[in-house]
C-alpha cells in the first residue's frame, strides 16, 4: 500500500464506518483507484460451473449492493464481483447505526438488513456494466414478504439477462427468519422453485448461456445442518455453494462494539468458516463447486480455503482494513505460491490440502 493509499484509508476510519464506506465505493465508482484489470497467468486461469475465471479472487456480496462501481472494481485485479443482495423491491434495511469496525478484532459487525435499491434499479446499472468482467448477483428477499421464495424467483428472473451467476442468500442474520429457509425441506423446496425459474428463463433468454445457481450459507450451522445442506444441494442439482456468511458468535472479542448485534465477519471467522467448507467437501464428495469466503486476508488464507475446496474465494471484510488493492495482492501472492509448490493450474490445487 502506498503512503496515498494508507492516508487516506487513516482518515476513512476517523469517519462512521458505512459513511466511510459509501465514500470510498463513490470514489471507486470515479476510477480513482485505477487498474488495469483482473490479474491474470496461466496458473490463476479456472473453469468454475461453466464461466471461465481470469483469476479466482472476487469480492464478496455486500461490498457494493447497488453494483454503482462493477467496472472499476474488476480494473483493480479482480477476477470476479459478486454485487446484492438485492431485494425485489427497494428496501432501507434496519436503522443506523449498523456497521461498526471492531479493530483489536480485524473484524465488523453489520446488521444492514439486505438495504438496497430494490432489482429495476440493479437492472439498469448490471446492463450498463455488461462485458467488462464476471458478474455475479447475490438474491435476497424482502422484510415484509409473504413468500420469500417467490421474492428469490423474482429478483433472478428481472435480473437474468444482465448476470453471470446467482447466489440465493438464505443465511444473513439480519432478516427476521431467514436462515429457518436453510432447513433441509425448507431448502430443498426453495432451490427447486428457483432452479425452475432459472430453466425457464434459460429457455426464454435463447443466448445458450445457462446462469449458474449457487446458495450462500451460515457458519454457525451443526455438522447435521451441514450434511441436510449438502444433501439437498445435490438433490435439486444447483452449481455451487458459498460458505460461508456472518456469524452470530461473538467468542473471543475484545472490541468495545462486541456486544452488538448483527452479523460478525473478519479474521475471528476464519477457522469457522474454514471448517464448515472442510466439512462442504466431504460431504459432497467434491461434485459440487465450492467458493470460500470470511476471515480471508491474506493470500496465504485463500491458499488454504483453496487446498480445502474451494475453487473460488471472496474478500470483503479485510478490505475495510487494507483497501481495496487487497485483491490484487492476494491473486499475486497466490499466483507465488502455486508456482513454489509447482501447481500448474487452481484446479489442480483445489481440495488438495
Amino acid at each position: 500500500m502506498t503512503l496515498v493509499e494508507r492516508m487516506g484509508m487513516a482518515a476513512l476510519r476517523r469517519l462512521d464506518p458505512e459513511r466511510a464506506h459509501d465514500l470510498a465505493l463513490g470514489a471507486l465508482s470515479l476510477g480513482f483507484a485505477g487498474g488495469n484489470g483482473p490479474v491474470r497467468s496461466d496458473r490463476l486461469r479456472t473453469r468454475v460451473f461453466g464461466l471461465d475465471f481470469p483469476n479466482p479472487v472476487g469480492t464478496a456480496a455486500g461490498f457494493d449492493k447497488n453494483g454503482v462501481a462493477i467496472r472499476e472494481t474488476l480494473r483493480t485485479g479482480f477476477g470476479f464481483v459478486e454485487t446484492g443482495a438485492v431485494t425485489p423491491r427497494p428496501q432501507p434495511g434496519n436503522p443506523k447505526p449498523r456497521l461498526f469496525r471492531l479493530e483489536e478484532d480485524g473484524a465488523i459487525i453489520n446488521r444492514f438488513g439486505f438495504n438496497n435499491d430494490g432489482a429495476a434499479a440493479l437492472a439498469g446499472r448490471l446492463a450498463k456494466a455488461r462485458g467488462a468482467g464476471l458478474v455475479g448477483v447475490n438474491l435476497g428477499a424482502n422484510r415484509n414478504s409473504d413468500d420469500r421464495a417467490e421474492d428469490f424467483v423474482a429478483g433472478l428472473t428481472l435480473l437474468y439477462p444482465h448476470a453471470d451467476f446467482f447466489t440465493v442468500n438464505v443465511s444473513s442474520p439480519n432478516t427476521e427468519n431467514l436462515r429457518n429457509l436453510q432447513a433441509r425441506a425448507a431448502l430443498e423446496n426453495l432451490l427447486a422453485r428457483v432452479m425452475s425459474a432459472r430453466n425457464a428463463r434459460f429457455r426464454a433468454q435463447g443466448d445458450g448461456l445457462r446462469r449458474p445457481v449457487l446458495v450462500k450459507i451460515s457458519p454457525d450451522l451443526s455438522d447435521a445442518e451441514i450434511a441436510d445442506v449438502a444433501e439437498a444441494a445435490l438433490t435439486v442439482g444447483i452449481d455451487g455453494i458459498v460458505a460461508t456468511n456472518t456469524t452470530l458468535s461473538r467468542d473471543g472479542l475484545h472490541s468495545r462494539h462486541a456486544s452488538e448485534s448483527g452479523g460478525l465477519s473478519g479474521a475471528p471467522l476464519k477457522a469457522r468458516a474454514l471448517m464448515v467448507l472442510k466439512r462442504l467437501r466431504r460431504e459432497t464428495g467434491g461434485k459440487i463447486p465450492l467458493i470460500g469466503v470470511g476471515g480471508i486476508a491474506t493470500s496465504e488464507d485463500a491458499y488454504e480455503r483453496i487446498r480445502a475446496g474451494a475453487s473460488l474465494i471472496q474478500i470483503y471484510s479485510a478490505m475495510v482494513h487494507e483497501g481495496i488493492v487487497l485483491g490484487r495482492r492476494i491473486a499475486k501472492g497466490l499466483d507465488r505460491l502455486m508456482d513454489r509448490d509447482g501447481v500448474r493450474e487452481i484446479s489442480d490445487a483445489v481440495g488438495g490440502g
